[in-house]
């Protein structure tokens, strides 16, 4: 017999981020625990609010099932000395429990069995609640206590309702005892409700005015919201974080439109969205659907259904505007002055203690970004560069840093670079210096885009190695566990810019650049070693396991491309990409085979340095093999595309077949050996042209 069971956890208002958290933590520590003891059940169903934690299971079983018990001992040989047990027969005989008398053979051995029957669910369930609370109590670094009680919980517990049908499980904790009282909204229905079974749950409360399904009451709001734009004639900007939050802090959503004056609207948007989505939790709302153009209005997610709603926008409206009051102040002071006159403060800001100021950041910017713009422009590949580029992005470099001593970006440090961006505009500078100066923090998370200008990547790109480098130059490169400098994003972002922008740059001698640059620490070969390899397994992290052509990337792809230690990102997606796509090809498994036995021969060879002589082939199969070779380096010479050059490899499938069926490579005759030893070395360099295809299956 199975029936539904239903465990709520009722607090005091908890904090939002870890509502979520904590109910799924519950939900699988109850679910795990029935698992291990091996009770049936079909699915669970979270339930959180502010005020709850709950988990509904669905037919549950109301028992363990039987279990037989079967464990083998010591063989009969050593279990027996002259007919009596031995030592070891008698310790596994109490191992078990019982008498030895008890125990039977199987397989030669002592042999004991048991059947368990099952104990009823309801009498594990408390066990089970332990286990699941150990789980929750890890997710919370900081608990507290209440009462004269010594047990500790995110916030204090008020009630716990425990039902399995229509019976009470008993449950002792936090000094309550379990029930099946439940409570509705803390305004709109505080009465205890009595709950017949679980399966009334969710309806009990929705008619108590508590929406308990986080997921049903997240769209309920992104509803509201949506609603409340549409009737201003506007958009509201949603994002995911902030929808989270506040779906976590109420229990009963109702949307309620705002508006600030529109003098405010003088701030750039971005402050106005911090200001009113970080502080205050409202959403803002655009005219247009691209939300380029802000409004003067605001939602907010109530708790209740007042009865005096406009006094609770006067509210909103009162809290919203000394915080607006103070941005518009920062805004005009720091206005006052051109974002270049900002740099004397950087002399008096530490960036890191062993690596100066933040002017001296600053410098090493501008010189990186410099070095940057001249591998650039003598790049032979095809890079969209010119000269005022270079200038543009030298000037964005000495200015990047100047709105960190800002009073708006100390007030809103999330709006670093951003408020740069504009106070450069402010100041006269053209708008592919604002543009660089603002992009150049991206891409700040995976999925956020790169910088869209030249100027923004190059210095984007300066930034990033200088951090990289000066923080491994004095060591305190990242662990497993910690990378206080996010050293990771910082590599990741070179990466991306180099690939998603197209920039044919060494990394080995950027990196090498910058740490030229440093003012402190090692700044050897070995510390450049470390970076390079450290920027490496970034790339090997980002490009492994993307789809390409329906297949995923795999390791030993990204292998075979890193043997030939290629320092170009660009130049090395380009190998991968193609060597991907060569190993679907028929011939490929049967190449990177030939490879791998031409390798092991050349290796117990030694030096096979010598020169071909085509006089010295004895049998039609060197002769086709060399031909072969000869005409598909002519094509690669032509051809700067790495798959076509793969193509082209697929066809020495048949003379390398041909080759090895038919000629001795380690011939009598030591001329005609070293000959074919060369001719071979000609293949290993045809197989390592694009990539190490020994690496391969195959």
């Amino acid at each position: 017999m199975s029936r539904l069971f239903l465990l709520e956890i009722g607090t005091e208002d908890l904090p939002a981020r870890y509502v979520v958290p904590l109910a799924t933590a519950l939900a699988r520590g109850i679910g795990d625990g029935l698992t291990r003891r091996n009770i049936g059940f079909a699915g669970t169903q979270t339930f959180a609010t502010p005020r709850r934690l709950a988990v509904l299971i669905e037919q549950l079983d109301a028992t363990q099932p039987e279990q037989n018990i079967e464990r083998l001992g010591p063989a009969l040989s050593t279990a027996l000395k002259e007919g009596q047990p031995t030592p070891a027969a008698l310790g596994f005989a109490r191992s078990c429990g019982v008498e030895f008398a008890a125990l039977g053979e199987k397989e030669g051995k002592l042999h004991f069995a048991q059947r368990v029957p099952g104990k009823p669910t309801v009498e594990l369930i408390a066990d089970i609640f332990e286990e699941a609370l150990k789980q929750m109590d890890a997710l919370v670094p900081k608990r507290m206590r209440w009462g004269s009680s010594d047990e500790t919980f995110v916030r204090p517990v008020q009630w716990l309702c425990c039902l399995y049908g229509t019976d009470v499980v008993p449950l002792r904790r936090y000094g309550l005892d379990s029930g099946r009282l439940t409570y509705g909204h803390r305004f709109h229905a505080p009465a205890a409700i009595s709950l017949a079974s679980p399966d009334v749950y969710v309806e009990s409360l929705r008619a108590a005015h508590v929406w308990a399904d986080i997921a049903s009451r997240k769209t309920e709001i992104r509803r509201q919201i949506e609603t409340q734009a549409a009737a201003l004639k506007g958009h509201a900007r949603i994002t995911d974080d902030l929808l989270d939050e506040v779906t976590a802090l109420v229990e009963w959503p109702v949307a309620i439109t705002g508006h600030f004056e529109e003098r405010f609207l003088e701030l750039p948007p971005e402050v106005i969205v911090a200001t009113v989505e970080t502080n205050q939790r409202y959403f803002t709302v655009f005219s247009d659907a691209a939300q380029t153009q802000l409004t003067n209005a605001f939602i907010t997610i109530s708790n209740i259904e007042s009865r005096d709603v406009a006094q609770v926008i006067t509210g909103n409206e009162r809290v919203v505007r000394p915080r607006l009051s103070d941005a518009l102040f920062f805004w005009r002071q720091d206005l006052k002055q051109p974002l270049a006159a900002y740099g004397a403060a950087l002399e008096t800001v530490t960036y890191q203690k062993d690596l100066g100021s933040l002017a001296h950041k600053g410098a090493r910017v501008r010189a990186m970004s410099s070095h940057v713009s001249s591998l650039l422009s003598a790049s032979t590949h095809k890079v969209d560069f010119v000269s005022d580029v270079a200038a543009d992005a030298g000037i964005a470099a000495s200015l990047c840093k100047n709105d960190l001593v800002t009073k708006m970006v100390f007030e809103f440090p999330e709006l670093q670079g951003l408020m740069g961006g504009y106070y450069a505009a402010k100041s006269g500078e053209s708008p592919a210096v604002a543009a660089a100066i603002r992009e150049h923090y991206l891409p700040t998370q995976q999925g956020t885009p790169i910088p869209s200008t030249r100027e923004g990547q190059i210095v984007a790109l300066a930034d990033k190695l200088d951090t990289l480098a000066g923080i491994f130059a004095i060591g305190q490169k990242p662990t497993a566990s910690k990378d206080p400098y996010a050293l990771r994003r910082a590599a990741l972002g070179v990466l991306r810019i180099c690939l998603e922008a197209g920039l044919p740059l060494d990394l080995e001698e950027m990196l090498g650049y910058a740490l030229e640059l440093q003012p402190a620490g090692k700044r050897d070969a070995t510390t450049l070693g470390e970076l390079v390899a450290f920027v490496q397994e970034r790339l090997r992290a980002f490009l492994v396991g993307q789809i390409v052509d329906g297949r995923a990337i795999g390791g030993e792809t990204f292998e075979a491309v890193r043997a030939l230690d290629i320092r170009q990102p660009l130049d090395f997606q380009k190998r991968l990409h193609a060597v991907h796509a060569f190993a679907a090809h028929a011939a490929a498994a049967n190449l990177a085979a030939a490879n791998k036995r031409v390798r092991n021969i050349l290796k117990q060879a030694g030096d096979v340095s010598g020169a071909i002589d085509a006089s010295r082939f004895e049998h039609a199969a060197e002769k086709q093999l060399f031909a072969a070779l000869e005409m598909i380096e002519a094509q690669n010479v032509k051809t700067g595309d790495y798959t076509q050059q793969l193509v082209n490899l697929a066809a020495l499938r048949e003379p390398v077949d041909a080759f090895f069926d038919g000629v001795m490579v380690n011939a009598d005759d030591a001329a005609v050996r070293s000959n074919r030893l060369a001719l071979l070395g000609k293949l290993d360099a045809a197989c390592r042209s694009v990539a190490d295809l020994s690496q391969l299956p195959g």
